[in-house]
């Protein structure tokens, strides 16, 4: 009776059998990228499909272009925004009191004042 350490199947010295031999791999293209600060990003993409304009730089994290001589500028973020900021931009400040005086008035009636 074998014990509970073995992996059936499997023998020393077996390895899988190399890609090559199963399947082809599709077809590629290279694409490279420039950043602002002169990062060269290299990718490898289907031959099919055509290459984005605009890939994000691993290195810095800025937009990089297919033009090495004239790579894109930094995008624009939306600075962030609270909750309370999006409320605002949503109601005028009389709806916000009207709606607050409701719930105090709901909230009141539950306590039973």
């Amino acid at each position: 009776m074998p014990n509970g350490n073995v992996i059936r199947g499997a023998r020393v010295g077996s390895a899988p059998m190399r890609p090559d031999e199963r399947h082809q791999p599709a077809p590629r293209q290279d694409v490279t990228y420039w950043c602002r600060n002169d990062h060269r990003v290299d990718i490898r993409i289907a031959a099919d499909v055509e290459p984005p304009a605009l890939w994000d730089c691993p290195r810095c994290g800025l937009p990089a272009g297919r033009d090495a001589q004239n790579p894109p500028g930094r995008v624009r973020a939306e600075p962030y925004k609270s909750h309370l900021a999006y409320v605002k931009e949503r109601r005028t400040a009389e709806e916000g009191e009207a709606l607050l005086a409701e719930a105090l008035a709901a909230l009141r009636r539950r306590r039973g004042e």
